[in-house]
């Protein structure tokens, strides 16, 4: 029997585990659930709006970002996205904007109101990575009830 030394923890499971640290009252688990998902909307409608190969190439990136992380939740994301840029194919052209302006504001207010439940500051206020990472944390509350691996 060798002494091997424990395996280096992988970085998503790092950033999941640091991001639910401020994410623990199931009220401001439950708002993220649903505002996440709306901000990630809001923002691929947004840029959308104003190119849609600026949502296009961000999509990418991001996708890009959690290849790195996790195959199973790039995926994931990819569905995702594809789901949110499908819709926004099918809004009138003229409501996009301010459908997706005033959603965007709604869901902001209640991620702080979350947070204020929470009583802990955002996590993206340390790491900018976490508003990256806030898709994820709403993916793996998914996978886990589906019984998915990442």
């Amino acid at each position: 029997m060798t002494n091997l030394p424990p395996s280096a923890p992988r970085p998503i499971d790092v950033l999941l585990q640091t991001y639910a640290q401020s994410h623990r009252n199931p009220t401001n688990e439950w708002i993220h659930i649903v505002c996440v998902p709306a901000i990630m909307f809001t923002l691929l409608g947004l840029m959308w709006a104003w190119h849609p190969f600026v949502a296009i190439g961000v999509a990418v990136l991001s996708l890009a970002y959690y290849a790195w992380l996790s195959m199973s939740f790039m995926w994931g994301m990819l569905l995702m996205t594809v789901a949110m840029l499908g819709a926004l194919v099918w809004l009138p052209a003229g409501t996009v904007t301010t459908v997706c302006a005033v959603v965007f504001v709604l869901a902001w207010i209640g991620q702080f109101i979350g947070h204020k439940i929470e009583g802990v500051k955002p996590s993206f206020f340390d790491d900018l990575r976490y508003l990256l990472i806030g898709p994820l944390f709403v993916l793996a509350f998914a996978y886990r009830r589906l019984g998915i691996r990442w």
